[in-house]
């Protein structure tokens, strides 16, 4: 596995959107608001359209090096196997989204909400064969006490992830539609250098923005203590999106949304899996230029 993402010629797939964010996955997807009633109906529809999503034939480790599931899709199954090693039997890497949310809005941030349970999951996901995690935070502002506390924060949290022996990404996302965006990925970045230099554990991975000025995020795709360095799509759709990674070498993308974003829970098999291939074999291209 460790393999596969440090040098894998792909991209990571998002498939996590938990609760507050499933219902417009779904109707993204097709399916309307009034196709569910309760919270176990919800999951159930996103986790059938994850399902079909990693068992259609295009979903494999040559353009797909990983994944990044919700922790009921690890805990289901998709064509009758565990999610983990259905995905691991395809060669894509299994991650796990652990954060529980973000707090309001404070000095321009918006932090992880407390995870006190973080340990015995990190555990869980060990025991199912998931290789690392991931947990985001929301830069909304260039404001440099928000932004180191939005760094420390992250690196604290990874510190427990690792102690597990998974990989943790670690990401703060800087919200595109900032006024203050070039402002903050500048601060953001010369506080995550700061951070990576006093960290002493295995390389961790990094998922951020894409930033406005092409290549500013250099020094972390070439810094020894990361991994990889993805990107995610952050409200861009998928061609715009493809377009600003390319400008970004070394980075790849960790897309969910401008994966997702043709694919129709009434589409044929057919149409499905032709649809998602183009997508793949689009950020794919994106993530390799």
């Amino acid at each position: 596995m460790l393999d596969q993402i440090k040098s894998g010629q792909g991209f990571i797939a998002a498939l996590d959107q938990s609760g507050g964010s499933t219902p417009k996955a779904l109707k993204g997807y097709g399916i309307e608001a009034d196709a569910f009633s309760n919270d176990e109906e919800m999951f159930g529809l996103i986790h059938d359209m994850r399902s079909r999503i990693v068992t259609a034939p295009c979903f494999n480790g040559e353009k797909v090096i990983g994944a990044i599931l919700f922790e009921r899709t690890m805990d289901g199954e998709a064509g009758g196997k565990p999610v983990p090693a259905l995905l691991w039997e395809r060669s894509v890497v299994p991650f796990l989204k652990v954060d529980k949310g973000l707090e309001d809005e404070a000095d321009g941030v918006q932090l992880m909400k407390a995870n006190p349970g973080l340990d015995e999951l990190c555990e869980r996901a060990v025991s199912k064969g998931v290789f690392g995690t991931k947990m985001r935070s929301v830069v909304n502002l260039a404001n440099p006490v928000g932004i180191k506390a939005i760094v420390e924060q992250q690196f604290a949290e990874a510190a427990r992830i690792a102690a597990h022996g998974l990989v943790p990404i670690i990401e703060p996302e800087v919200n595109i539609k900032s006024a203050e965006r070039d402002a903050a990925d500048r601060l953001l970045l010369k506080e995550t250098l700061a951070a990576l230099d006093a960290w002493t554990g295995a390389p961790v991975m990094l998922k951020l923005s894409l930033p406005t000025e092409a290549g500013l995020f250099q020094p972390l795709v070439d810094h020894p203590k990361v991994l990889r360095v993805v990107a995610l799509s952050g409200g861009f759709a998928r061609p715009e999106a493809c377009v600003e990674l390319a400008k970004n070498p070394g980075i790849i993308a960790s897309f969910s949304r401008a994966l997702l974003e043709d694919l129709r829970h009434q589409m044929s098999d057919d149409e499905f899996n032709a649809s998602l291939g183009g997508a793949i074999k689009e950020i794919h291209a994106a993530s390799v230029a």
